[in-house]
């Protein structure tokens, strides 16, 4: 590393040494603040009141897919063109652009998996104050009001939502600057087109004595033109042209997402602070419990109450902040007594507004109303969750970095000695040559493919780190094809983009351009990217992108991609990288096998590519519990396939910190151990033999529940419904449940709440559901929903509960990795309800390839108990798959003793089973039923 550095130049040097430094915490200095950002702050300056904005009753315009209207800024006379949709699946688009532009504002691509199906609106009144549409079912109504401009969308005489009802709209036009004048005091003003001489929209809409900026400053102070931060200069030869918006909640509190932010799963109110922050950063070792931007940016956030859950999805890729008010925050709990007591009849009301730097208002409004409709309405427009192969389900083993092959193997050979299972081993960008990435150190890893074939030998697999930043070198193949091809993004002069990363001076591919997209993909042939073979996946770090001499750490604004800046599209460039990266280890099987693609930059529709996690995060006990509420705000916005760096990727953790992160890791959809580059190494077995121990049996409850992890990614994957869940998507009616971020479920039928409070003697979990009992996984003790409960815990402890009414499939026989046990028997467990019924399903194809999808070859059953019988039937009767796993053992949980238990398979054989019956704990346990996975069976208890 020293060499490297003496090669990289004084401005690297200096990030480094601050980087690679023990004073690791962020340095909130190098990121703007709201007043910081001049869009936000200009925006910001203008306060609720009337709005100027007027409907054109007179230029309304149906048609069978949609609503057209003018609307006009009585301050300017700048008009606008409002487009309504009503779309299938219960959701309404409003868009909202510049009826006659100076040149085109950038609309979002490539994140809508399809042009949205509409449905007809209907017009039932109409008259000078405005207009009602139908939305048809459950008696819904869209009412336009004209003057000033407002929308609100009704059910019945029950206002859901309203758009523009505090007058926070704000649109600002693109206009032509002309010479800077000098005025008879002395003082420089710009007089550009509507702005010094008439109010800015974005500015003051007219309110003159809310004006917070004179039209005596200049365009550079109020940022309109150009704006510094540090010593960066932002030029904006397009000018002003942010927009803002603002949306009413009537009857919610709680509103969750816009991901992602270090922060509970319940947003707060930004009163009186920063709104929260869209635009992907690279920010290292980042805070907790603020609104700061982080890597990824998803502009999608729902409302729930015990009514309905509602979402808004605001599709606009450009820097966007969020603020968030409430009528019934800072209030105490006396307060709201007190409320009560004098009958107090003010509804809880929570409002929004969506402030972004350029684009155009396209936004869509998930009607629900239940959280699962409003899941399936965000997969319609954005796609689901890709389905991963099963191996990426289980655990990763990864730190900054592998030294060389001789370190790969005595690690793998580090897991077979000590007896922990683990599925691909991770190299860092240590591994490459000089970091040029599609390369390997030629001293370290002569011999990659021997390297990889050793993995195959044991089922096992590698990911390796392919960054989107290209070392300027002549000598590199991967920089002469970007350059000579043009594919780098340009500066604003017409150059090449550079900017300083890892390799030192780097260029940056334009994966906005999908030429570039698919050369990238290219890349990844066996034939292109030398040493590579079919057990090695890819990981994309430093996508945001990351420019360690740029403003914010990240990309100039006015660089272009194409004819658009930086600035319009910058959330979405994480996308692309990963959308690229994804089709190439697509295309390089012949479409045959499902990529693995880890991703750190992410946007709306990133889910369909593969998997994220949260970043650079500390050794720290709240940082492992933040990565509960960062993960579960994921979730709800789609991606599903989230996880964090186990153990904390700066610092060292204490042992019991890192046996505790383990035991939560094992239950988050990606499990992966990262460490940072000076951290002492911490292989599982390197802290004495009983937390090896401890970890051991974190790991490998993780192998026995891979069943069940696969079949709720296989659903995530058709309905977009969320892997890991909060509470309260199971249970909506249930207000206990809706700020709870501390535990989640797994599906329906799995509660998790790890332990992660440093010296825990216990826990209090929250079990919901009235009348449902709930199961401790490791004890069998079965507990009452709706309550409390105190769990006393000691360092081995990791305290999970199935539901009563399921049937959770697992493999007891964990082998060194996943693709070990494949065959392996299945072990089912059934946890009866109180009305002595279960029910849950089984899903098996070959974890792999896209067999299941293009040839339907995969089994999916569904497995019942009611009746005192226990059957397996087909739930893809046109599906066709053959396995030879077996059911071993079945365990149901809350039984009665049977005299006897008979197996009867379609044959009409039948047989009596072997059982046991645990009369203290009323544990049934069948031994070897032995049918086979994928047929009809069922299990009489007599």
């Amino acid at each position: 590393m020293a060499a490297f550095i003496v090669r990289m130049g004084p401005l690297l040097v200096l990030w480094l040494a601050v980087f690679l430094s023990g004073t690791w915490a962020v340095d909130r200095g190098n990121f703007k603040t709201c007043d910081q950002s001049a869009f936000c702050k200009r925006q910001r300056a203008l306060k609720p009141g009337q709005s100027p904005y007027r409907a054109l009753l007179e230029t309304l315009e149906l048609t069978n897919t949609k609503l057209t209207l003018q609307l006009i800024n009585d301050n300017n006379k700048v008009r606008l063109l409002l487009e309504l949709y009503r779309l299938q699946g219960n959701m309404t688009r409003v868009k909202i652009n510049e009826l006659k532009p100076l040149k085109p504002r950038f609309e979002v691509p490539d994140v809508l998996i399809n042009d949205p199906p509409t449905e007809p609106l209907s017009l039932l009144s109409q008259d000078e104050n405005g207009v009602v549409l139908s939305l048809g079912a459950d008696s819904q109504w869209l009412i336009v009001s004209a003057k000033p401009f407002r929308l609100d969308i009704m059910e019945g005489r029950e206002v859901l939502l309203s758009l523009n009802s505090r007058g926070l709209l704000a649109f600002e036009h693109l206009r032509i600057r002309k010479d800077t004048k000098v005025d008879p005091e002395g003082a420089e003003k710009n007089e550009e087109t509507d702005a010094a001489n008439e109010p800015a929209e974005g500015e003051v809409c007219g309110r003159d004595e809310e004006r917070s900026h004179t039209r005596t400053k200049t365009a550079k102070e109020d940022g309109m033109w150009e704006e510094t931060f540090k010593s960066h200069t932002d030029n904006k030869p397009n000018g002003p042209s942010s927009i803002s918006l603002d949306f009413s909640l009537p009857g919610v509190e709680h509103v969750y997402g816009i991901p992602e932010h270090a922060d509970s799963l319940k947003l707060k109110t930004t009163d009186g602070g920063d709104p929260y922050r869209l635009f992907n950063l690279d920010v290292f070792q980042y805070e907790l419990f603020n609104p700061m931007a982080l890597y990824g940016a998803i502009p999608v956030m729902l409302s729930h109450s015990a009514q309905r859950t509602m979402g808004i999805f605001w599709l606009n890729a450009a820097e966007t902040w969020v603020d968030i008010s409430s009528n019934t925050a800072g209030k105490t709990v006396f307060g709201q007594m007190l409320d009560y007591v004098q009958g107090s009849s003010e509804t809880p009301q929570t409002d929004v507004r969506w402030i972004s730097e350029s684009g155009i208002i396209d936004v869509f409004i998930m009607l629900g109303p239940t959280p699962t409709d409003v899941f399936s309405q965000y997969a319609s427009l954005t796609g689901t969750q890709a389905f991963p192969p099963l191996s990426a389900l289980a655990y990763h083993q990864c730190r900054w970095n592998y030294n060389d092959q001789e370190d790969v193997a005595a690690v793998d050979q580090g897991f077979d000695e000590h007896d922990i299972p683990y599925d691909f081993i991770w190299l860092d960008i240590e591994h490459t040559d000089g970091k040029r990435y599609f390369t390997w150190d030629p001293h370290k890893f002569p011999q990659p493919k021997d390297m990889l074939q050793g993995l195959i030998d044991k089922r096992r697999k590698m990911v390796t780190i392919v960054d989107p930043h290209i070392k300027v070198d002549s000598s590199y193949k991967i920089h002469n094809e970007i350059r000579s091809k043009g594919f780098y993004v340009k500066n604003k002069d017409g150059g090449d983009y550079e900017g300083w990363c890892w390799p030192g001076n780097s260029g940056y591919p334009d994966f906005t351009n999908p030429e570039m997209r698919a050369w990238w993909a290219s890349m990844f042939a066996y034939d292109q990217y030398e040493g590579s073979m079919e057990n090695m996946y890819t990981w994309n770090d430093m996508n945001e992108p990351s420019v360690f001499n740029g403003p914010e750490v990240t990309m100039h604004k006015d660089a272009l991609h194409g004819n658009w800046e930086n600035r319009d599209l910058h959330n979405l460039y994480g996308l692309y990288v990963q959308m690229a990266t994804a089709e190439g280890l697509i295309e390089r099987s012949g479409g045959v096998e499902r990529p693995f693609v880890l991703t750190r930059a992410f946007f709306a529709g990133s889910q369909r590519y593969g998997a994220v996690w949260t970043g650079d995060n500390t050794a720290e006990w709240d940082h492992l519990k933040i990565s509960i509420p960062m993960c579960l705000s994921l979730g709800l916005v789609g991606v599903s396939f989230c996880g964090a760096d186990v153990g904390g990727f700066f610092k060292s953790p204490s042992t019991e910190l890192l046996v505790r992160w383990y035991q939560t890791g094992a239950y988050q959809p990606f499990f992966r151990a990262h460490a940072h580059l000076d951290t002492p190494r911490r292989e599982p077995w390197l802290f004495g033999p009983e937390n090896t121990a401890l970890i051991r049996e974190a790991v490998r409850q993780r192998y026995a529940l891979l069943p069940y992890w696969y079949q709720l990614f296989y659903h995530a994957h058709h309905s977009g419904q969320p892997v890991m869940r909060p509470l309260w998507v199971e249970y909506p009616h249930d207000t206990a449940t809706f700020s709870t971020d501390d535990q989640f479920l797994l599906g329906r039928d799995l509660l998790v709440h790890p332990v992660t409070e440093e010296g825990a003697s216990g826990v209090t979990a929250y079990l919901p559901g009235k009348g449902e009992v709930w199961f401790d996984v490791h004890t069998f003790q079965k507990y009452n929903g709706a309550q409390n409960l105190y769990i006393p815990v000691t360092i081995s402890s990791i305290p999970v509960f199935q539901r009563g009414g399921s049937i959770i499939p697992r493999k007891a026989r964990v082998r060194r990795s996943s693709s070990c046990m494949e065959h392996d028997p299945y072990t089912l467990f059934v946890a009866l309800s109180p009305k002595r019924f279960a029910q849950g399903e089984l899903y098996i194809d070959d974890g792999h390839t896209f067999n299941f999808d293009k040839q339907k070859q995969f089994i999916h059953r569904r497995l019942s108990f009611a009746n005192n019988a226990l059957s397996s039937r087909n739930l893809a009767p046109g599906s066709q798959f053959i396995t030879p796993s077996w059911i071993e053992k079945i365990v149901i949980l809350g039984a009665s003793k049977p005299s006897k238990a008979t197996l009867k398979t379609p044959d009409g054989k039948e047989s009596l089973l072997e059982f046991e019956f645990d009369a203290s704990m009323s544990v049934l346990t069948l031994r070897k039923p032995g049918v086979n996975a994928g047929v009809d069976w069922t299990v009489v208890l007599q």
